[in-house]
């Protein structure tokens, strides 16, 4: 290991002990704030809400269209009064359907009964090469900001069950992940270029029916808020067992499996189509979602309207959630197929009508650290996704990862983890060239396959926001195969408001 790679990751566990020895910010006397708004209570006491819940409230976190969302909202359990971790996502845009706090709208005098919901995120980061890739020792940035409206159409129109959400998107980024050389993406704030965009990140209108058993939503959205979010909060009905967001890694696979990666629209490339989701009870949930699909074309449909000619994305899920053992452990697990229409160009030139391909992904509570009292504790997630199409980047991939909530007695809203993804390339001769034409050297190939490890400590600053750096260790970079492994740190701000 190098003098510089010693001295920074030296760094890096200062900078963590510092944050674990800092004093936990009081949000109030114990006891003082409620479970949040979107857990349901019957005669019974609480229960699991349902998979599609999106409700506003005073500590409205991100919701995806599935079930509770990522941001804040892990307060305190009004029974108990302990303190709960509030992880939240490192890419709210792609896995919550509603972004931020609300307290944008609430500054501007919207309450919670006013139906009117505005609230948004800033992320920004800065990344180090540190060592290997095709650009060593290079520095890059990146910033994304969002601006969210959500408007309730019972309590300003009188239609019940009506939400309508708008959102805009402005990114502003550098080629980070192929300066590594990384296929997968070790930053997954930086997609594809254009790396300067402005865009309608969301518009549509969802609707409940049938006493919220179906939830439908029309409109420009993103399809891996519902689809493949391992990311995804488990709610379990109770703030001491809730999971909040499963895991705080940067990496691209997280938010989109890899065999997935040009085919399924996802940030920043939003679609219009429809989402339909179906609870026949509070444990199980069936998703079906039809969206443009031209991003498989190469098109950025993130940044025009909707192209409905022959090329659409189709996908079907269907999961649930559980508690197990005598703790009520809560976990949850999706699977589902995909099938993309239309003609397209494989790796080697050839003209092939559509792409299909299936996934699954989970998550468990391992460990509670104080049973009944918190959310503090140890849960794992895994995926897994897979292709037989020569139109894909990955033919099949796997992760998993741990997550730790609150470990640190004097810092229990911080959060810590790490993770694995692991992609079986595209072999054709010529995939490199196709994928990567500006990467420099004589072959035209990718490496067979690409493993990344990454790891990171989320410190809880405040209210929304929060402070988060990144290790990220690449063995095998996959444009070409003779990158040098990389190395790589970010340090990452995440504010929502």
């Amino acid at each position: 290991m190098s003098r510089r790679l010693r001295f920074t990751c030296g760094a890096w566990l200062v900078f963590a002990s510092l944050a674990l020895g800092q004093s936990p910010t009081d949000s109030g006397p114990p006891g003082s704030l409620k479970p949040p708004p979107w857990y349901p209570v019957s005669a019974s006491g609480p229960r699991s809400p349902p998979f599609d819940t999106l409700i506003m409230g005073d500590n409205d976190s991100s919701h995806a269209d599935s079930g509770k969302g990522n941001g804040p909202g892990g307060g305190r359990d009004s029974s108990t009064g302990g303190a709960s971790s509030s992880a939240t996502s490192a890419n709210p845009a792609a896995v919550d359907i509603v972004t931020g706090t609300g307290a944008l709208g609430r500054f501007l005098g919207f309450d919670k009964e006013s139906g009117v919901r505005l609230g948004g995120a800033w992320i920004g980061d800065v990344n180090w090469l540190m060592s290997g890739g095709l650009k060593p020792g290079h520095w890059t940035g990146d910033c994304l900001t969002l601006v969210d409206l959500t408007l309730d159409s019972q309590k300003l129109f009188g239609i019940k069950g009506g939400l309508l959400g708008v959102e805009f998107l402005q990114f502003t980024g550098q080629p980070v992940n192929d300066e590594a050389g990384v296929v997968q993406g070790y930053n997954g704030l930086v997609v594809r270029p254009p790396l300067v965009r402005q865009e309608l990140y969301e518009l549509w209108w969802r609707q409940e029916l049938f006493d919220k058993k179906l939830v439908v939503r029309i409109g420009k959205s993103v399809p891996t808020f519902d689809f493949n979010n391992v990311s995804r909060a488990v709610p379990v009905g109770d703030v001491s067992g809730d999971i909040p967001s499963v895991s705080g890694l940067i990496y691209t696979p997280l938010f989109v499996n890899t065999t997935l990666a040009g085919k399924i629209p996802g940030y920043y490339n939003s679609a219009t189509g429809i989402t339909a989701t179906w609870i026949p009870n509070p444990n199980f949930y069936f998703s079906y979602g039809c969206y443009d699909g031209n991003r498989a074309t190469g098109e950025q449909i993130g940044l025009h309207g909707p192209q409905f000619n022959g090329h659409y994305f189709h996908i079907w899920e269907a999961g649930g959630t559980w508690r197990i053992g005598s703790e009520n452990k809560p976990g949850k697990f999706g699977a589902g197929v995909w099938d993309q229409t239309g003609p397209l160009t494989a790796v080697n030139g050839a003209q092939v009508q559509g792409a299909s391909g299936a996934y699954l992904f989970g998550s468990q509570r391992l460990w509670y650290r104080r049973p009944g009292e918190d959310n503090s504790g140890v849960a794992a997630f895994y995926q897994f996704g897979t292709t037989n199409s020569n139109t894909a980047l990955a033919r099949q991939y796997c992760g998993a990862g741990l997550t730790g909530f609150g470990l640190a007695p004097s810092r229990p809203k911080d959060s810590l983890g790490c993770g694995l993804a692991w992609a079986w390339l595209n072999t054709d001769p010529n995939a490199g060239q196709f994928y990567f034409p500006d990467v420099p050297g004589d072959s035209t190939r990718m490496r067979t396959n690409e493993l990344m490890f990454q790891s990171y400590y989320q410190v809880f600053v405040r209210d929304g926001a929060y402070l988060q750096p990144n290790l990220t260790y690449v063995p095998n970079p996959g444009e070409r195969p003779g990158i040098r492994e990389a190395w790589a740190l970010t340090l990452r701000v995440i504010v929502l408001f």
